[in-house]
């Protein structure tokens, strides 16, 4: 991904605007943001919770969200049933919520499904609403992040896939480095400890309204046949299913390697 910054970084368009999309727009504030964490590895962010609330950010959250064709949530809320009463409504109201300061998660809607192995995976399904505000979030915080991880790390990176790590270990193999060593982490999600997840964030997130986000997703309930389960009380785990789910997994590999 070709992302990239300057002082505290701002919305760079003004007379063309026109002309650009939100994806572009997007784009270059993501470079912007990319290059001042890249040329400063210590550099902490303490403006970013603005750029959430970025009415193209958001557009473009949406857009996203919706390609991805996500079942509804808790709500039961669809697209079809959003757009009927309104898309530039529906972005506009999450937008007055996150000015305000008044948005909070809804639970998440936890389903089961089979495994290979032939056990059953949770997955947890946040509302298309929440699914906006987290894409949202993870457009602003992953390139900042991004500049930071290692470039073996290939699991859910924005331009790399399975196909790109298989394609470095033939690489490795051909040059007589024959070694394999597989491992992995049992119930990984689960298991995650939000205090640590938070301290690493904090590495380069310094902004409180930011940090108040993930901090409420992470402790946002679950919901599974009318049972309420989890909450505030939690402190390990991130539901999988959701839109930041992948990027915590990559936090906690990728920094805990890179700043002890």
């Amino acid at each position: 991904m070709d992302y990239s910054g300057d002082r505290e970084v701002g919305d760079a368009h003004s007379s063309d605007d026109r002309c650009v999309t939100d994806e572009e727009r997007v784009r270059d504030l993501q470079r912007k943001l990319y290059r001042k964490a890249k040329e400063e590895e210590r550099y902490r962010f303490y403006v970013l919770y603005d750029k959430v609330c970025l009415p193209y950010v958001l557009r473009e959250a949406y857009r996203r969200v919706k390609a991805n064709r996500g079942a509804p949530g808790v709500d039961g809320v669809t697209f079809k049933a959003l757009e009927a009463e309104g898309e530039g409504e529906f972005i506009e109201a999450i937008r007055k919520e996150l000015v305000e300061r008044s948005y909070r998660p809804s639970s998440v809607k936890r389903v089961m499904i089979p495994k290979p192995s032939g056990k059953m995976r949770p997955l947890g399904i946040p509302t298309i609403k929440d699914r906006v505000v987290q894409t949202a979030c993870k457009m602003i915080i992953e390139p900042i992040f991004e500049a930071d991880f290692q470039e073996s790390s290939y699991g859910f990176r924005p331009r790399r896939s399975a196909k790109d790590a298989v394609r470095e270990i033939k690489e490795h193999l051909k040059a007589g480095r024959e070694q394999v060593y597989d491992a992995d982490l049992s119930s990984y999600f689960d298991t995650i400890p939000h205090g640590k997840l938070l301290i690493l964030v904090g590495l380069r997130i310094a902004d409180r309204q930011m940090l108040h986000l993930i901090k409420q997703w992470l402790k946002a309930p679950v919901e599974e046949d009318g049972k309420i389960s989890g909450g505030k009380k939690q402190k390990t785990g991130t539901p999988q299913g959701g839109v930041i789910t992948p990027f915590t997994q990559k936090v906690i590999s990728n920094l805990n390697d890179n700043f002890h």
